[in-house]
């Protein structure tokens, strides 16, 4: 009987180990990609909350007599340009124009509450109260959502990035994903008016 060369010993042996770590590589980036679809679906959900709210406030409104309707067609309009924006995590131009067209509908919406504040009959309305103490926790959901979402995707592009993942996510077709932005109009103060006469 022949004896095997040790080379061919040694050679298999590093394609042994070379395939097992290189799946070990592949299942880490995946399980990364997987941790950023699920942060954004957090995301999502939380996004969907604060429209449900929306709709019940803008309904409230709607029931009481006399509000100004032009602020409320902002809302519902700004509503429909926000649901009608299809995020591709693959895609930083989608992600913006999802950012774009939430901040939109939260600023028509903060006009609406600003506009709601002068009708009594309505800020009496026990309903309405509850919609405002809703979306204010509501609001902090989707801020820690946001930070999550941006904790998984640099856990993600470090990964995708880093020496020796970065061969086997090229490879892969893993490529980095971006981060969610503030709006750029949040770097400034908000311009608060007084018109007290």
């Amino acid at each position: 009987m022949r004896r095997r060369s040790p080379i061919l010993w040694v050679v298999l042996g590093l394609i042994a180990i070379l395939f097992f770590w290189g799946c070990n590589q592949q299942r880490g980036l995946a399980t990364a990609d997987t941790n950023v679809q699920n942060a954004w679906s957090n995301v999502e959900t939380n996004y969907q909350r604060r429209m449900d709210l929306y709709n019940s406030v803008v309904k409230t409104i709607q029931g009481s007599a006399n509000f100004e309707k032009g602020t409320l067609t902002d809302v519902i309009n700004a509503r429909a340009r926000a649901t009608s924006v299809r995020v591709d995590l693959n895609d930083s131009t989608s992600l913006q124009q999802f950012q774009q067209a939430q901040a939109q509908l939260q600023g028509s919406f903060s006009r609406l509450m600003a506009v709601a504040e002068a009708y009594p009959q309505l800020q009496t309305t026990q309903a309405f109260r509850d919609f405002q103490t809703q979306i204010e926790g509501t609001e902090n959901r989707i801020n820690v959502a946001r930070r999550d979402f941006n904790s998984a995707v640099n856990a993600y592009n470090l990964k995708v990035r880093l020496f020796p993942n970065n061969i086997f996510a090229g490879l892969l077709g893993y490529h980095q994903r971006a981060f969610y932005k503030a709006d750029p109009a949040s770097q400034n103060p908000p311009d608060i008016n007084f018109d007290i006469k």
